[in-house]
């Protein structure tokens, strides 16, 4: 288990100015949150690869900059849009393959935009994850609050229905904002969770980085090696305590006591 850090956590700071600095901070795992549509032009994509290349760092998922509009673009009543939309999102997946990325997010549907049923979202789903491995990467979906994946029972319901093809991303602020242990819903996407956007909490304030809170980081740990989880853990933490870059670096260093043999 690997410990990486989201670019996102220096917004907004321009994401290759991010990558820049967490890289020469010695981080060698990311996930790149785009902000623009520029940031997915061949090009940038390249400088992008290149930088990470030399300093033998991996990029191991991208988050669409797009997330709020997916209830609207792609799980709305309106076919012809998902069907659009599905060709939008292969922006993302060739990005996500000549990054070498193996992973994309996925927010989709807010529970007040719920024009669709639960089958039929996650029919639209399994659409997006076979579009996604045309290209080679996965589409996984994650726990956000206010969303219909914030709810443990439709993640387990996704499971049921589309078996391998139900990969997730385990958000812990968000389990924390839907009322949930990060722990419960990890053992509801069981084998399935692929991927873990990490924080800490500490009261009532649900985001805090890693170290710097209540949160037993050790039990949380002990669950997923007994879950057989074997993916990776990014740091995914927003405002100004994430700007700052020694932070950031000792909450790495603090999880990868714990994570890293």
């Amino acid at each position: 288990m690997k410990v990486g850090i989201s670019t996102g956590c220096l917004y907004p700071s321009l994401t290759e100015k991010s990558l820049e600095r967490l890289l020469y901070s010695g981080v060698d795992l990311f996930e790149i949150f785009f902000n623009t549509f520029s940031e997915t032009e061949p090009d940038y994509l390249d400088r992008i690869k290149n930088m990470c290349d030399n300093h033998n760092a991996r990029i191991r998922s991208i988050h669409p900059f797009t997330s709020s509009y997916e209830s609207y673009l792609l799980f709305s009543g309106y076919e012809r849009r998902f069907l659009d939309g599905v060709r939008f999102y292969d922006m993302y997946f060739r990005t996500a393959k000549r990054l070498g990325a193996d992973y994309v997010v996925l927010h989709g549907m807010q529970t007040c935009f719920s024009s669709i049923s639960e089958d039929e979202y996650i029919k639209r789903f399994s659409v997006l994850f076979d579009e996604g491995k045309s290209y080679g990467v996965t589409v996984l979906q994650e726990n956000v609050w206010n969303h219909i994946s914030g709810n443990n029972e439709f993640i387990e319901k996704m499971k049921y229905m589309l078996g391998d093809k139900a990969g997730f991303v385990l958000d812990t602020k968000q389990a924390r904002r839907c009322g949930y242990t990060p722990e419960s819903t990890a053992l509801i996407m069981g084998s399935n969770l692929k991927h873990i956007h990490i924080s800490d909490c500490m009261g009532k304030e649900l985001c805090t980085l890693p170290g710097t809170g209540e949160y037993n980081f050790d039990n949380f740990i002990t669950l997923l090696e007994k879950t057989g989880y074997s993916g990776d853990m990014i740091i995914e933490v927003y405002g100004n305590k994430a700007h700052d870059i020694p932070a950031l670096i000792k909450a790495k260093d603090y999880l990868c006591r714990i994570t890293e043999p």
